[in-house]
């Protein structure tokens, strides 16, 4: 609830004018995204190259999704489904360690799906499996790309519709199942906190900016093929309000489903901390059996620091702080989200195989549609190129592009794979897009001119913007984000070392380490390398200028 109202803040406010803005600057320019800039400003093609890196980094790890996607999909076809119990051990005399340590689910993902490692440190060789379903995800994606951008727009209407059926019949099943109710009211319940927390605004502005696609370049890179006068603003309205309509409602779906399941094993949790804590204080204090319950635990905390300080400020350490909302928090979060929490949901559920290959093509359909723009934010610009126009036909570009992107994300099928993803999942996009789209705004409203560019649409869509995306572009989403962007680097300053979740298999569960130092060099390489494109691309037009200009003089 508490993070719905900074979504709708940001949609209003960065979303829908952002996107009419790239939307409009595509349509107006006729390029992709270098083109565009450098069309409106000679020192701004940087920014198109930002956007075309960005890109490259998206598709490069974000296929692995679809990998997986594949790889559960072709597992949904057993019966019983291989998350469902815990395979036996090599003597076959009882289920494997690890997995009675946690849950069959789990176990699924991180040792069958991701063999996964216990550091980053330890990478591990290619495993065959996961790399087989990478190239046939990258085949799939060469496939639907391959006769050019009229024919990617009809594969993406079926990517588009396909998962809305899904959805509904997830949402009258998650209805249906017990404790579905408490997930709604736990979404919706507002929680007025979390306002005050920059992490809640910086979710919401991410959130917006990759379902949207914005600074990606791949909207501009669309819109350069749409009509001169195509309504772009139409669009852009219309677009937004599905999408985040779309978000909502799988949430719906998603909290429905996942509370059904985690709802008790939350309750379960909170019941044994407090269990322990319990038992802890009655064996320290020598307390009568039945004077400590869960009813009167604060009290007698209280009463214990006040009569005993010493020895309740020595065990306080080992007092674990029983929350049973910090436990249904923990039961809806995490990467492995769309993996863990529904393949524990489908096999409870009559015919899991069917539910299971529904979902699992949902999301083949949602993942190869991000894929198509993202690939499609690469190819345009590359094919404007006119040195490798005339030299290549696009179905090779494209290839190479694909085949490029797939011999690199093979790092991500490793044992530390999973741990290579989130450093690109957390560090590769979200500095650069607040950078990116801050720089688009400023051009267009200061550089290119928002009269100009009012002239622009009016002779696109036949009027001039009303006073509410002027307000949008010029102030109101410059200084918002600013305001992320500084509210982005305090944050991660003021975290210290950064860290990373890595699987203990002898827990059977996730333990925090520090990143190594090679670890942070990457993730500074992965932020410079397509935020200091800006800066660079503007250094190096003012140099060429000034030698074109001083060659000119001499002659």
């Amino acid at each position: 609830g508490g993070f719905l109202i900074p979504y709708i803040i940001m949609l209003i406010v960065e979303g829908m004018p952002l996107l009419y803005l790239e939307l409009a600057v595509g349509q107006r320019m006729r390029q992709g995204s270098i083109g565009a800039w450098k069309i409106i400003s000679p020192y701004l093609c940087g920014v198109g190259v930002a956007s075309v890196i960005v890109s490259f980094f998206l598709s490069m790890y974000y296929n692995v999704i679809n990998a997986w996607a594949f790889w559960y999909l072709f597992h949904s076809f057993q019966d019983p489904l291989p998350w469902a119990t815990c395979p036996l051990n090599s003597n076959r005399t009882g289920y494997e360690e690890e997995c009675e340590q946690t849950t069959p689910t789990q176990y699924f993902w991180y040792r069958q799906t991701l063999n996964i490692s216990e550091a980053l440190e330890t990478s591990g060789g290619v495993q065959w499996e996961q790399a087989l379903c990478l190239t046939l995800a990258w085949l799939v994606v060469y496939l639907c790309i391959l006769r050019g951008t009229a024919a990617t727009g009809k594969v993406v209407y079926v990517t588009a519709s396909l998962p809305y059926c899904v959805l509904i019949i997830y949402l009258i099943r998650g209805l249906t199942l017990h404790g579905a109710v408490n997930g709604l009211i736990y979404m919706f319940t507002p929680k007025l906190e979390q306002l005050s927390n920059p992490k809640t605004w910086i979710s919401a502005a991410t959130q917006i900016f990759f379902s949207l696609g914005l600074g990606f370049g791949s909207l501009i890179a669309f819109a350069s093929y749409n009509e001169p006068s195509n309504n772009c603003q139409r669009h852009a309205v219309v677009v937004s309000l599905i999408n985040s309509t779309t978000s909502i409602f799988s949430s719906i779906v998603t909290f429905s489903i996942t509370f059904s399941i985690y709802g008790f094993k939350a309750t379960f949790n909170y019941e044994s901390c407090l269990n322990k804590v319990i038992l802890l204080l009655m064996n320290t204090f020598d307390l009568e059996e039945g004077s400590l319950t869960a009813d009167n635990l604060s009290e007698m905390k209280e009463y214990l620091l006040a009569r005993h300080p010493q020895e309740y400020t020595q065990l306080s350490p080992q007092l674990k702080n029983c929350s049973l909302e910090a436990e249904l928090d923990t039961a809806v979060q995490g990467t492995g989200l769309a993996f863990i929490v529904y393949s524990e949901a489908i096999k409870n559920m009559e015919v899991p195989q069917l539910y299971s290959v529904l979902y699992f093509a949902m999301l083949l359909m949602l993942g190869i549609g991000s894929m198509l723009g993202n690939t499609a934010a690469i190819l345009t610009p590359l094919t404007d190129t006119k040195a490798l126009a005339a030299r290549f036909p696009k179905e090779v570009i494209a290839g190479s592009v694909c085949f490029i992107n797939c011999v690199i994300g093979l790092i991500f099928t490793t044992k530390a794979g999973n741990y290579w993803f989130d450093i690109f999942n957390d560090y590769a996009a979200t500095l650069s897009l607040l950078l990116i789209v801050l720089v688009e705004t400023i051009a267009v409203c200061y550089i290119y001119g928002i009269r100009r560019f009012e002239k622009d649409l009016h002779t696109m869509i036949g009027h001039k913007p009303n006073l509410y995306w002027k307000i949008m572009w010029a102030f109101a989403s410059p200084l918002l984000i600013v305001s992320l962007f500084v509210f982005y680097l305090t944050d991660y300053i003021l975290t210290g070392t950064l860290q990373y979740q890595a699987w203990d298999a002898t827990q059977g569960q996730l333990v925090t380490k520090d990143y190594p130092g090679y670890a942070l060099a990457v993730i500074g390489l992965l932020v410079a390398s397509s935020t200091l494109c800006i800066p660079l691309g503007a250094l190096l037009t003012f140099v060429r200028k000034r030698l074109k200009r001083d060659d000119v003089s001499t002659v």
